[in-house]
C-alpha cells in the first residue's frame, strides 16, 4: 500500500493580485520593451532573467550587479512573484504533486514525474478548463480563468525551488515540460507562448525545443497561429479514430473535426526547421468505448502517412467518470495492431495515481464560471437515485 505524505508549504490565505508588475513571466523581448519604457538599457533584461530563472532570486536588493538606484526603482514598481504552494504530495513511485494557489483564490495542480536521469513537469495553463472532455476530471470542474505567464512559468520555478536546485546549481531537475496539466493551452495562447519561450530561453531554463511539448484537444485556429511563434513539440489529444466517437469524448471535435485537426498539425510540423519532427498522438483507452481491435485498425488507417508516434494512455479512474480502465490484455491487443501497422507506439505507465496525479485526474479549486460543475453534480445525483431504485 502506498504512503502519501501531504506537506503544507503555505497557508490557505487567498493569493491577491498586486499593483506592481510581475517580471517573472516576461520573456526577453517583453522585458527589454518594458525596461526601455521606464528609461533603462535593454541589457538589463539579460541580468534580470539570470537572477530570476538561473538563481531563483525574488529580491531586487540581492541582485548585486544592478545599481542601487535601479534596485530601488524596481522595488517600487515591479516584483518577482511566483504563485504560492498550498501543499505538496509525494507518491510512493517518486512522483511529486503541488497544489498551487493563484491570484483570485483558484488552485491548480503541477506534477513532476521522475524517470531515471530525466524528470517531466506537467504544467497547468488554466484554472479549470473551458472544454468538457467527458473522460477528464479537470473538465468536470468547469472554468474560472486563464493563468498569467508568470503563473505558468512560476510552476517550473517552484518545481526547481522544491529541490533546492537553484542553490546547488543543479537547475536541470526539470528536464522536460509538457503543457498537459489543467486547461487547454491553446485557449490561453499569448501567456502559454510567453511561458514556453522562457522555458526554452538560454537565459532562463534552456530546455530543448524537443523537450517542451504543447498538447491540444484541437483548437485549430490557434494551432495555425502557433507555427509562427514557437518551435515547441506538439501533442494532439485524439482519443478516437472517427468523428462520431470523438464528438462524444471531445466536444470541440464538432467544431474542428479530425481531418481539419490533422491537417493543421501537419502544417505545424512542416513549418518547423527540424524536418525530423513528428506529432505525438495521445490516445486514452477506455474499456468498451475506444479500446477494441476495430478501433485500433481504424486508427492505423486514419494516421497512414501522417508523421506521428502514438502514446496509449490507459484510463485513470476518478469518481463519477462513468468510464473504466481497460484490461492489460486489451491494451496489449490495441498496441500490437498499431505496431504491426508500422507505428512507433508507447504505453504510458501510470504514475502518481495514489495521490491523484495521473493523467486525467488533475483537479484544483475552481470558481466555475460555466456552471458545468453544478450540472455534472446534478447528473451524478440523478444517476445515483436511478441506481438506488434499480
Amino acid at each position: 500500500m502506498s504512503k502519501v505524505i501531504p506537506t503544507v508549504i503555505a497557508s490557505t490565505q487567498e493569493a491577491q493580485p498586486s499593483p506592481r508588475i510581475n517580471l517573472l513571466g516576461m520573456p526577453r523581448a517583453w522585458l527589454v520593451a518594458w525596461l526601455e519604457s521606464i528609461g533603462e538599457k535593454p541589457f538589463r533584461a539579460q541580468q534580470l532573467l539570470k537572477w530570476m530563472h538561473h538563481e531563483g532570486e525574488t529580491d531586487f536588493q540581492r541582485m548585486s550587479n544592478l545599481s542601487r538606484a535601479l534596485r530601488d526603482k524596481l522595488e517600487g514598481i515591479a516584483e518577482v512573484r511566483p504563485p504560492l504552494v498550498e501543499s505538496q504530495h509525494d507518491s510512493s513511485d517518486g512522483t511529486r504533486k503541488w497544489l498551487v494557489r493563484v491570484d483570485g483564490g483558484g488552485l491548480v495542480e503541477t506534477v513532476l514525474i521522475p524517470d531515471g536521469g530525466r524528470a517531466t513537469l506537467c504544467v497547468s495553463s488554466q484554472v479549470g478548463c473551458s472544454l468538457d472532455c467527458s473522460f477528464c476530471s479537470t473538465g468536470k470542474q468547469g472554468f474560472m480563468r486563464d493563468l498569467t505567464a508568470a503563473e505558468i512559468i512560476g510552476q517550473v520555478w517552484l518545481a526547481i525551488k522544491s529541490y533546492d536546485a537553484f542553490k546547488s546549481g543543479k537547475g536541470r531537475v526539470v528536464t522536460n515540460v509538457v503543457m498537459m496539466g489543467m486547461g487547454e493551452p491553446l485557449l490561453n495562447f499569448e501567456n502559454v507562448v510567453a511561458a514556453m519561450n522562457l522555458m526554452m530561453e538560454d537565459l532562463a531554463y534552456g530546455i530543448s525545443k524537443r523537450r517542451v511539448t504543447i498538447s491540444t484537444s484541437g483548437v485549430v485556429p490557434a494551432l495555425d497561429r502557433l507555427a509562427a511563434v514557437s518551435e515547441a513539440s506538439l501533442a494532439v489529444s485524439l482519443h478516437a479514430p472517427n468523428d462520431a466517437l470523438r464528438n462524444q469524448l471531445v466536444p470541440i471535435n464538432r467544431r474542428y473535426p479530425i481531418a481539419m485537426l490533422l491537417d493543421s498539425a501537419r502544417r505545424y510540423i512542416d513549418a518547423q526547421s527540424d524536418r525530423k519532427r513528428v506529432v505525438t498522438i495521445e490516445y486514452t483507452l477506455m474499456a468498451g468505448i475506444n479500446d477494441q481491435r476495430e478501433h485500433a485498425v481504424e486508427l492505423a488507417q486514419l494516421l497512414k502517412d501522417f508523421p506521428c508516434k502514438i502514446n496509449l494512455i490507459p484510463f485513470n479512474p476518478f469518481p463519477g467518470s462513468g468510464y473504466e480502465r481497460p484490461s492489460g490484455n486489451a491494451v496489449s491487443r490495441f498496441w500490437q495492431v498499431l505496431v504491426d501497422a508500422g507505428y512507433i507506439v508507447t504505453v504510458r505507465t501510470t504514475r502518481g495515481d495514489d495521490i491523484a496525479a495521473a493523467c486525467g485526474q488533475l483537479v484544483g479549486e475552481v470558481v466555475d464560471r460555466t456552471r458545468r460543475s453544478e450540472r455534472h453534480r446534478r447528473l451524478a445525483q440523478a444517476a445515483d437515485q436511478v441506481d438506488g431504485h434499480a
